[in-house]
């Protein structure tokens, strides 16, 4: 008899990159009509579909998934998704976030709205690639490496690729995120971030949140607090001066954002990790 329901799950927590952050691989054998969900996820999960078949609603669309494709389940999106009664699928899943994560997607065309990966040839070294992680899950730069290998692969090799290439929406996007990665420890506004594309605010936000997930405020949010935790954990500034270093004008405002985003105080953060100013 075959065995169906083996959950296979390394945990991590590596968070020091500037374009992503790695918290889980895995893989599981489904059995007949497994399912999950709905559910909405705090981090952005990949599911790479090793044999078999499946479907994905995400958002409330339905997508249908086979053997060598995969599908991306962004952040605050609700997903459910289900394994074929015949033919089940077997997968294996990444949970990956941070600052690039989705606009690394959405270069190979695989965003909220088009979620599946289709890719242009044999799709085989993703299995490689995860269980590469999975097999040395305790080696931190090793997994960043092959990460970075698993993000050049599907924006090499993805269908879906060309046709996001010609949209000149995610060249705003993109401009949009380089602008926040330059620009986060000065005090700009969304406003600001739009004039920079040449955009008003609400085409920016809209066309930011189709492409990735997430609003260009929650996004510039998101990498301050990035920015935040490694200046907490990594230097002696006080936190006054981290606030205005990651854009914030005062520490009240960036505590309480902080507090907001991270469940404690930036002074709690640093008791939590061990570190004494």
């Amino acid at each position: 008899m075959e065995v169906t329901g083996v959950d296979k799950v390394k945990f991590v927590d590596y968070t020091k990159s500037n374009d992503f952050y790695l918290f889980e691989v895995g893989r599981y054998k489904c059995g007949p009509k497994y399912n999950y969900g709905p559910i909405v996820r705090t981090r952005t999960i990949f599911h790479y579909v090793i044999s078999g078949k499946g479907f994905l609603i995400l958002n409330d669309t339905r997508f249908e998934v086979c053997a060598g494709q995969g599908f991306l389940i962004p952040a605050k999106c609700k997903a459910y998704y289900e394994a074929d009664e015949e033919e089940p699928w077997e997968y294996a899943w990444m949970h990956v976030d941070g600052p690039r994560t989705l606009e690394l997607f959405t270069s190979a065309g695989i965003t909220a709205e088009q979620p599946i990966f289709v890719p242009t040839k044999d799709s085989s070294k993703l299995l490689d690639i995860l269980s590469e992680i999975y097999n040395h899950s305790d080696r931190e730069c090793y997994c960043y490496a092959k990460v970075y290998e698993f993000f050049d692969f599907i924006v090499s090799n993805s269908k879906n690729r060309v046709l996001h290439e010609v949209d000149p929406r995610l060249a705003y996007v993109k401009s949009a995120v380089n602008y926040i990665r330059l620009k986060y420890s000065e005090p700009i506004s969304i406003v600001d971030i739009a004039s920079a594309c040449g955009l008003n605010r609400s085409y920016l936000t809209r066309v930011f949140k189709h492409a990735t997930g997430y609003t260009p405020q929650e996004y510039l949010s998101s990498y301050r607090m990035k920015k935040a935790t490694e200046l907490l954990l990594e230097s002696t500034e006080s936190v006054s001066s981290i606030a205005f270093l990651v854009g914030y004008s005062d520490a009240f405002t960036f505590s309480k954002a902080f507090k907001r985003a991270k469940e404690v105080s930036p002074s709690e953060y640093r008791k939590l990790h061990g570190v004494e100013v």
